[in-house]
């Protein structure tokens, strides 16, 4: 498009910016660079380290070198406060001149556009490897590290980002005139710099990342539009799309210069090649400026421009340090989002601005006509910034860009930004979108085309650039692919199939597109066109004659019995009744509507079913007119004529015909309007309205049309409503409702449910959760089964609470995901093999009330072996309407319960306020409180704790005391802290939610330090003298434990947290064998291995295994350190096993067993002494369950690991018994006083595993009752006589040592 300027210009010469304070950039030297990331605390940006990173550059990938070289992101840095607002917007907007003037503002300069190529194949490549989540978040990661280094370079040869396209930037070097040569050579420095260094990029997934950049120059529009509460700016002119099509003609690691650049720029230092025909030339070559040259043309340019440029600042950007200016403050807070700006004002630190969440992207496309003038331009934009914000605002959509190259004039909107998730966001949106289509197309003037493109999917919402100019915005594959989609099928409102099965709206609105093409998408997915609902299909909407059909009704046998109750007595006593069911979405309100509707049929009544929607709300008197319609047997295909032939019928004799034409604008029909009814008032015509209306539906309502059901009630319209309500209370009818609670209509059906007068009518219930074996039922009535896995059946009773949605969905997830086996038949178990063993130990539940055997032909489903339901996903659709739940509260509150949800589903406030921010703690109990009244979180209380531990409670043995058995001194409490409060998530699946939001580099951050927390509590109660479970572990291993843990950074061991963590593991313990999930999964278990949860236990370890190691052992997986993870689960079975808990010992063995497979595919070794004692654990319950010969093969597994071997056959056996026979106690003790202490910790650790393996055998081989079982029983003994003198021996030595030192 070519502008054209009316308004006279200033040359350029404008008023100096006058920085008003210095300050300095800190670097912290880092061992390992880039394996940091920035975060926002105490009103700086700061440097959180990463775990596992490598301290030499060269160990590390290219990409890894390249972040370590140049990475801007790895630096202190602190910027006032006003320098919070300037680093997200240009320095061009602190200028007073570019003010919201209202017209646009003249001035000259040189524009750079550079652009990504293969951004949007990287970030479809990050999805297919990681997932929608972690793939967003690593394409983020890369784009950051690439582009952060790119604009590095272009501050520092003083370009001013104008703004961020994704995966594109324009940046402008504002000069007068004689300084556009100047300014045009820094440019051409900045490029060749920049092409040199990060022209072509290799990315960790394979792919390459090229620059392509163009160069133009000349004269510039500013332009300052107002949409809502908010600014927008553009920068236009001929300019502008000379360096788009400049850019667009440039190859991979080129430069492409204007034809007017070219003749601006002193061609002497530079060497170009005309690219013919084009007005364009490309640059080959060019006169390199020494450092200390560019450096001055910059300070040149800046003095030009009345700048004072500040030295010694060590910043690119020196405004940052600005002293606040309440007017400055005001005026740039106008170009930031709401979101941003509550997040600046509540001081939110950094790592909690950025999620990954799923939204919905909505790119609009405007071209204008070829030749329009800046000012009609101008006008335009602001038309189409107030009619897109009036229109998206309502569903909480935000205007994230507002772009005028690359893609003509482009705005990209977001639904569902942090802190502004609403329910059935992609409807709003995709409503959203065909209104701004409309709209735009009929008001805006020289407008020549729009075109709109929707897609939802998990998207990076939060701050990427660079420290000293960032944007906050939303990127990822889906926000990629819906502006390719609107580049690519113009003219139309279009959305990817995903978007179009989320918005669950029929299918009539939507209309598929011939597949073309998507710049950068390896694999294009079926595209739709939007068409919206048409005044007929409103109409239509809620009168189809045939419901979805729905499978059987499960658990509501008490809402049945209530309508078949009621509707004896509307059939034989002509009682009128109101039968209302309010239950949250998901909760099955429909498909309990529709059986009640087959109920009624089968009764013989008439059933006229409605179901309303979201847009009946919109519709004045829509409700009116389905019920009407579906008690005529009005027909969605049926004329005007027929309707009003309908409705004469229905009638005569009910109202006069002089008001049928009352009813014309509700039912959509033509009666001829009456003299009376033109000669009306407008007060008088409103109520005779209102009689007709009531008198037609007294009709329907109270005749001989049977009984009515409205689905989605909470949806009839305010105009209906005032109707309908008073009839219901009036008339004799029986309807039966479902609503959602929280909206006007399910109130007044509680009021009116309770109110003494009324309350005989109308009957209000709840819908609860479905009970846990209803859950398992309707799990094998999904899938086709007659068995579920007993872990299958947890994991589903304790997400869903009981919501059939949330089953469904759980179940769809699991399957697409591949992490079910469905097969035909019982699965051969293999005599005294470990698998078997836990096939045995967890017995399918079946969905009958009796065990079932199963015959061969059967389907049944199984979990895949590989696979942790504990770890996996959490479904978009859950999500979404747990973070539409969770962004109605205020900031604070999400900030406590993101930092809540890495601790876990049980928490106590010690290990939260560990992990808080300091600027948060001092609020933690009020915010607290809060959160507990508002039913989201839920204080547990140690109310069925054992007598004889509620007696006198105990103070925790110390960690250091690790297998020393030496208990703790006393712990006076009269010194004592308050107790910790210990609180829980009251729905799991806003904590899943929330966990889910947290970016990878600062989840782990934050579980480093829980697990640095919990390690002090890592070990066994007072009562059993403390201690590892597996004694001596840690010193057992080559590398020390405390080597690659966080043991040390955790504030003291007291007996305050100890307690609330014993509670929290008590309440741990209970939720895993809730009375309501036991009976039904034991149902079916016929094995002899029994579960022994519930058993009473006089200690508190099995508390602490629950509320510490598993935990620990979480933390560390999801740190990235399976080694570490594997010690604590191994620690989880010896735990359980001190307990006499043998069912979960062999769950955390099989969960030790997929870590054990982590680790080899990592290629790490395992620890020799680890591999021995996870075959000793498997010994021990082997022999526990009974299988005594898969017990003996461990056992001497593990004694092999720990170099002592024990003999399979007689002549074996009699060899070793000679040679152990043979040899005599080591008189080791003055030997082993030399050695260090890790030493003979170390020694003491493997003698005490030899003995208890040993101490296993001989048990196992005296009850054979034969002569070779005898001989193995005698030899293990004396094996063990032998190792048990040689570990007293380094015992000796401890106690001499001891004595020795005191």
């Amino acid at each position: 498009m070519t502008f054209q300027s009316d308004i006279p210009g200033d040359g350029g010469h404008h008023c100096p910016v006058i920085v008003m304070s210095l300050w300095q950039r800190v670097s912290r030297p880092s061992e390992r660079p880039w394996a940091h990331c920035a975060a926002w605390s105490g009103g700086r940006l700061v440097l959180v380290p990463r775990s596992g990173a490598r301290s030499s550059c060269s160990e590390v990938p290219r990409y890894h070198r390249a972040l370590t070289m140049a990475s801007a992101w790895e630096r202190k840095y602190y910027y006032s406060d006003l320098g919070k607002k300037v680093v997200l917007l240009p320095s061009l907007l602190l200028r007073e001149e570019f003010k919201d003037i209202g017209y646009p503002m003249i001035f000259e300069g040189v524009l750079l556009l550079a652009d990504v190529s293969g951004f949007t194949a990287l970030a479809e490549k990050c999805i297919q490897k990681s997932g929608p989540e972690r793939g967003a978040e690593e394409m983020v990661q890369t784009l950051n590290a690439y582009m952060g280094d790119i604009l590095e370079q272009v501050l520092a040869f003083g370009g001013d980002i104008l703004k961020f396209a994704g995966d594109a930037m324009l940046v402008l070097w504002r000069a007068a005139g004689p300084q556009l040569p100047t300014a045009i050579n820094l440019a051409l420095q900045c490029c060749r710099k920049v092409q040199k260094k990060y022209g072509t990029y290799d990315t960790h997934s394979g792919l390459k990342l090229h620059l392509k950049i163009g160069i133009s120059a000349g004269m510039l529009s500013f332009m300052s539009v107002r949409g809502g509460d908010r600014q927008y700016f553009f920068v236009c002119s001929g300019a502008l799309d000379e360096v788009v099509k400049a850019q667009k003609l440039s190859a991979a690691h080129e430069v492409v210069l204007s034809q007017t650049c070219w003749e601006l720029c002193d061609q002497k230092r530079i060497r170009a090649k005309p690219l013919a025909g084009k007005g364009a030339v490309k640059v080959v070559g060019m006169r390199r400026l020494a450092r200390r040259e560019w450096k001055d043309a910059v300070v040149q340019l800046s003095s030009a421009r009345g700048e004072r440029h500040l030295k010694g600042t060590g910043l690119r950007r020196p405004t940052l340090r600005m002293c606040d200016d309440s007017e400055l403050a005001a005026r740039l807070e106008k170009y930031l989002s709401t979101a941003v700006l509550r997040k600046l004002r509540e001081d939110v630190p950094l790592e909690l601005c950025s999620e990954l969440r799923p939204v919905t992207s909505l790119f609009v496309q405007l071209k204008f006509a070829d030749r329009i003038n800046a000012i009609e331009l101008s006008s335009s934009l602001g038309d189409c910034s107030n009619t897109i914000s009036g229109i998206i605002s309502p569903h909480k959509g935000e205007i994230n860009k507002t772009l005028l190259f690359d893609k003509g004039c482009t705005f990209l909107c977001v639904f569902g930004f942090p802190g502004e998730k609403l329910a059935h966001e992609i409807t709003h949106a995709l409503e959203c979108a065909m209104q701004i289509f409309h709209m735009t197309s009929m008001g805006l003037r020289k407008l020549q085309l729009v075109s709109v493109g929707v897609s939802s999917g998990a998207a990076f919402c939060g701050f990427t650039g660079h420290p000293e100019r960032f944007e906050h915005t939303a990127l990822g594959f889906k926000v990629n692919l819906a502006a390719r989609m609107m580049v690519a099928y113009p003219g139309v409102v279009s959305c990817d199939a995903e978007t179009c099965a989320a918005s669950r709206l029929p299918s009539y609105c939507f209309r598929a597109l011939p597949k073309r093409n998507l710049k950068g998408v390896i694999s294009p997915t079926t595209v739709y066109q939007y068409v919206g609902t048409t005044e007929k299909q409103q109409r239509d909407v809620g009168v189809a004659e045939e419901r979805s059909p729905y499978g059987p009704l499960l658990g509501r046998e008490a809402e049945i019995d209530r309508f078949e109750f009621c509707l004896e007595a509307y059939k034989h006593l002509e009682e009128p009744h109101v039968l209302a069911f309010v239950g949250i979405p998901g909760s099955g309100k429909s498909h309990l509507l529709a059986e009640l509707a087959i109920l009624g049929r089968a009764a013989g009544h008439r059933v006229n079913a409605v179901e309303l929607a979201e847009e009946n709300l919109k519709q004045p008197f829509s409700a009116i007119r389905l019920l009407v319609a579906r008690a005529l047997g009005l027909q969605a295909g049926e004329t005007c004529s027929d309707r009003q032939s309908a409705l004469q019928t229905v009638l005569q004799g009910t109202i006069e015909e002089s008001s049928y034409c009352l009813l014309n604008d509700v039912f959509l029909v033509e009666f001829p309007i009456t003299d009376e009814v033109c000669r009306m008032r407008h007060t008088e015509w409103n109520s005779a309205f209102h009689l007709t209306c009531t008198q037609v539906l007294q009709k329907v309502l109270g005749g001989e049309f049977g009984i009515f059901f409205v689905d989605n009630a909470h949806f009839v319209d305010s105009e209906s409503w005032s109707i309908v309500w008073p009839l219901l209370q009036s008339i004799t009818v029986l309807m039966v409702m479902s609503l959602a609670p929280g909206h006007a209509r399910a109130e007044d059906i509680f009021k009116a449910a309770t109110d003494s007068t009324t309350s005989e009518r109308i009957t209000c219930l709840r819908l609860e959760g479905l009970k846990a074996s209803d859950v398992v039922r309707k799990a094998c009535q999904e899938l086709g089964v007659r068995s579920i896995p007993r872990e299958l059946a947890r994991f589903l009773i304790q997400r869903s609470s009981g919501i059939p949605y949330y089953c469904e969905e759980l179940l769809r997830s699991l399957r697409c995901n591949n992490m079910l086996l469905l097969h035909t038949g019982r699965p051969k178990e293999g005599e005294d093999s470990w698998q078997s063993l836990i096939a045995k130990a967890s017995p399918a539940v079946t969905a009958a009330s009796s065990p079932g055997t199963g015959s061969d032909g059967e389907r049944m489903c199984a979990i895949r072996p590989d696979v942790s339901l504990e770890t996996s996903m959490l479904p978009f659709a859950l999500k979404e309407i747990a973070l539409a739940e969770l962004d109605r509260m205020d900031l604070q509150k999400q900030m406590v319960l993101k930092f809540a949800a890495i601790i876990g589903p049980v928490f106590t406030t010690q290990q939260l306020v560990h992990i808080l921010p300091i600027s948060v703690n001092q609020w933690i109990n009020p915010l607290l409180d809060m959160l507990v009244k508002d039913n989201i979180l839920k204080r547990l209380k140690n109310t069925e704790e054992p007598e004889d531990v509620q007696g006198a409670p105990e103070g925790p043995a110390t960690s250091g005391q690790a297998g020393s058995g030496v208990e703790r001194p006393s712990v006076n409490m009269g010194s004592r802290k308050q107790q910790s409060d210990v609180l829980a998530f009251c729905a799991p699946l806003l904590w899943e939610a929330t966990y889910e939001l947290w970016p990878t580099r600062e989840r782990v951050n934050i579980h480093r330090q829980c697990a640095a927390f919990l390690e002090k509590h890592a070990h066994k109660c007072q009562r059993c003298h403390g201690g590892d479970f597996v004694a001596f572990h840690r010193f057992g291993v080559s590398s020390p434990q405390k080597q690659g843990s966080c043991q040390g950074s955790a504030d003291e061991d007291d007996c305050c947290s100890w307690e609330a963590l014993v509670v929290a593991g008590e309440h741990l313990r209970r939720a895993r064998t809730h009375p309501a999930e036991g009976e039904i999964l034991a149902e079916g278990e016929q094995t002899t291995l029994r579960a022994k949860d519930g058993g009473e236990c006089s200690c508190q370890c099995e508390a602490i295994a629950e509320a510490v190691l598993v935990p620990l052992a979480r933390h560390y997986r999801a740190m990235g350190n399976t080694s570490q993870a594997l010690h604590y689960v191994l620690e989880c079975a010896a735990a359980y096993l001190h307990v006499s808990n043998s069912y979960m010992a062999l769950m955390k063995l099989s969960e030790a067993e997929a870590l054990r497979s982590s680790v080899k595919k990592e290629r790490n070794a395992i620890d020799r002494f680890e591999e021995a004692i996870f075959f000793s654990l498997k010994g021990e319950v082997c022999s526990n369950v009974g299988c005594v010969k898969l017990a003996k093969e461990m056992s001497r597994q593990a004694l092999r690991l720990l170099e002592k071997r024990f003999p399979r056959t007689r002549a074996g056996a009699f060899v070793k018994s000679l040679w152990e026979g043979l040899k005599r106690a080591p008189q080791t003790t003055g030997r082993a006083s030399f050695l260090p202490q890790e030493a003979r910790r170390k020694k003491q650790a493997w003698l005490v595993q030899r003995s208890r393996c040993l101490a296993l055998l001989e048990d196992l081989y005296s009850q054979e009752g034969t002569s070779g079982g005898q001989r193995f029983s005698r030899l293990a003994a004396l094996m063990k006589a032998n190792t048990d003198s040689k570990m007293h021996s380094y015992q000796a030595a401890d106690s001499h040592i001891g004595q020795a030192l005191n």
